[in-house]
């Protein structure tokens, strides 16, 4: 299995997770969203390089040419709601993928908020059955939502190769993560961090990602539901 860390590189890349990190800049949410589509707009023409292509007969008005075009048939998936912006910024170059939605979230099990269970709930997807699927997750931290998207993306069929992409991740999440994909996968990141705090945190990290993109949430409709 390979792992790609894109901070040990120089690039623009490294441009945009320094806003993403920097708390002044997290006040603007619009940048702060911006930021994680360019970052997942980047990545994914990383990943584009690894695909498969064949060459097509275009036509132009003084005559033809060969270009390598696309073979590989991709499903884009995400995990509801920290992962619509860097979705997009996939769906942005890979526009003509078919798309999957897993809507996981994470809640602490113990009063002191150290110990984190993930519930999946929702899943809307295509067949991934011979396709190349992609997964992008902004954050990986214990690893649990991505596992879970992973092992309910896999219903539907056995794909010719998963990539999963992350923008932070944290070394634990990793560990969880390559347990449940199958041999020959991808996992690219932006930044491999140091590891996760007593609350599960990856740090440094930037925060909670959907927070940070589209205003705090309350509460989760799980716990709602409990309280009736």
């Amino acid at each position: 299995m390979e792992i790609i860390d894109f901070s040990k590189q120089n690039s623009v890349l490294n441009q945009y997770m320094s806003e993403l990190r920097d708390k002044n800049y997290q006040k603007n949410r619009l940048t702060f969203r911006h930021n994680v589509e360019r970052i997942g707009e980047l990545m994914a023409y990383e990943v584009s390089k690894t695909l498969e292509y064949k060459p097509k007969t275009v036509t132009t008005p003084l005559g033809s040419i060969d270009i390598p075009l696309l073979k590989d048939d991709i499903v884009l998936g995400t995990v509801l709601r920290a992962g619509l912006p860097f979705h997009q910024g996939f769906l942005n170059i890979f526009d003509r993928a078919d798309n999957a939605y897993v809507s996981a979230f994470r809640m602490y099990i113990n009063r002191e908020h150290t110990e984190v269970g993930i519930h999946a709930d929702y899943i809307a997807s295509p067949s991934v059955k011979g396709r190349t699927l992609i997964i992008a997750d902004p954050m990986l931290a214990t690893g649990g939502s991505m596992a879970a998207a992973v092992e309910a993306l896999l219903m539907s069929g056995k794909p010719k190769k998963i990539h999963v992409c992350c923008i932070i991740a944290a070394p634990e999440g990793i560990e969880v993560v390559k347990d449940v994909l199958p041999e020959g996968s991808t996992i690219w990141c932006a930044s491999i961090d140091q590891g996760m705090n007593e609350h599960k945190y990856i740090v440094p990290g930037f925060g909670d990602c959907g927070d940070l993109c589209f205003g705090e949430k309350l509460q989760s409709f799980r716990k709602i539901a409990e309280k009736r």
